[in-house]
């Protein structure tokens, strides 16, 4: 079920749409736009920005001015779990696990570790992040499609070899 207001025409509320395209990919990585939409709320205009550091890349997603979801690739202690490095990204509670705890999630949110992306020289391990601020949509099982799918295709990315060993 959608999660923004729908109303049938005569019954005096305005209808919310996405007058923007969702991209297939952000700030380079492919993802999963059938998954990504509902988390995305109504509005005119959509805009991608990413803000790229020796040790991490996030891509900021807005609509209408307002951050919606934000994706993140950090370099991060090596030798740890999914959980450990969740903790420096949020203060919420995030129980669900995948894969044997590689990927943790919740109904807005979900974080991973990759598997080959090992920096030995900085012992160090790349990690990603999904979450959905600007959203009341909550689908845990789309969130862990989401990163499951988003780590996947940063283990393919130059963000990887860049770095890995």
């Amino acid at each position: 079920m959608p999660s923004w207001p729908l109303t049938g025409a005569g019954c005096g509320a305005k209808e919310e749409t996405r007058d923007y395209s969702v991209p297939g990919t952000l700030c380079g990585i492919r993802v999963d736009i059938k998954e990504l939409t509902p988390f995305l709320p109504p509005g005119k205009k959509l805009s991608v920005k990413p803000d790229v550091s020796p040790s991490s890349t996030w891509c900021d997603v807005s609509v209408d001015g307002k951050l919606a979801v934000r994706t993140v690739q950090k370099w991060w202690q090596g030798g740890r779990d999914t959980a450990y490095y969740l903790r420096s990204q949020t203060l919420d509670r995030v129980e669900e696990t995948a894969e044997e705890g590689r990927f943790v999630y919740s109904g807005w949110q979900g974080f991973g570790r990759t598997e080959d992306c090992v920096d030995a020289k900085y012992e160090q391990e790349l990690y990603t992040g999904i979450q959905a601020y600007g959203s009341d949509h909550r689908d845990a099982e789309a969130v862990k499609r989401l990163i499951v799918s988003f780590t996947a295709e940063v283990e393919k990315s130059e963000g990887c070899d860049a770095r890995a060993s």
